[in-house]
């Protein structure tokens, strides 16, 4: 089936483009959160051609290492689909949903919406919290010479778009500003019973910490 040659040759390159990218936002993101796009999709009423290229390419050039550039991942995408000649109309879907898909601070209004996007942003979402939520966050945290906490530093939950891409707090406050928001956020019934999970795990972790930190029994 031609659809099917379309995803794999998407995976090829999405694969070959990732190669030695942080660690929180590599292939193996990509393929988690493809699999649960997947998993969501079983209960909604979607394309499920459109919900596997959108999952695929929804990082595939993440604004956060191109200098916070946001229309590089749909140009790369586009180019990319184009070559393997996508119909016009699934690409311009998947392109809106690569330029909707991303958290930007929490305070902004989204300017598309679909079932797909909805389904692609769940499971996006979904990689954002619980354990590997954690890992990811701390990750990326390393990554940028972060520091893990500082109690002087109070989390902002009011930052607008730019603030929050360029936010240099420490990782614990990302907790705050982004991690426990979503289990609200999520779009789908699957979606959400998924998150309940990963949200109550991510609130005995910060329990714990607190506790170690402090020096409490």
């Amino acid at each position: 089936m031609i659809e099917d040659k379309i995803v794999s040759k998407t995976i090829d390159f999405v694969k070959e483009e990732l190669t030695g990218a942080e660690g929180g936002h590599d292939w193996f993101h990509i393929q988690r959160v493809y699999n649960n796009a997947r998993l969501i999709a079983k209960d909604e009423n979607v394309d499920l051609f459109v919900v596997s290229l959108g999952a695929l390419l929804h990082d595939i050039a993440d604004s956060k290492f191109h200098d916070g550039d946001e229309t590089v991942g749909p140009k790369v995408a586009q180019d990319f689909l184009e070559s393997l000649l996508v119909k016009k109309n699934v690409i311009d879907h998947v392109i809106k949903i690569i330029e909707n898909i991303s958290f930007k601070g929490g305070n902004i209004d989204q300017k598309f919406k679909s079932p797909e996007l909805d389904v692609i942003q769940d499971a996006d979402r979904l990689d954002a919290i619980g354990a590997i939520g954690i890992a990811r966050s701390f990750n990326y945290g390393g990554f940028k010479n972060r520091a893990i906490y500082d109690p002087e530093i109070s989390p902002n939950l009011n930052m607008s778009k730019e603030e929050y891409k360029k936010s240099t707090t420490p990782t614990i406050n990302h907790f705050y500003e982004k991690l426990l928001l979503l289990k609200d956020r999520m779009n789908t019934e699957a979606g959400k019973k998924l998150a309940l999970e990963r949200h109550q795990y991510m609130e005995g972790f910060l329990e714990q910490f607190y506790k170690e930190w402090e020096g409490r029994m």
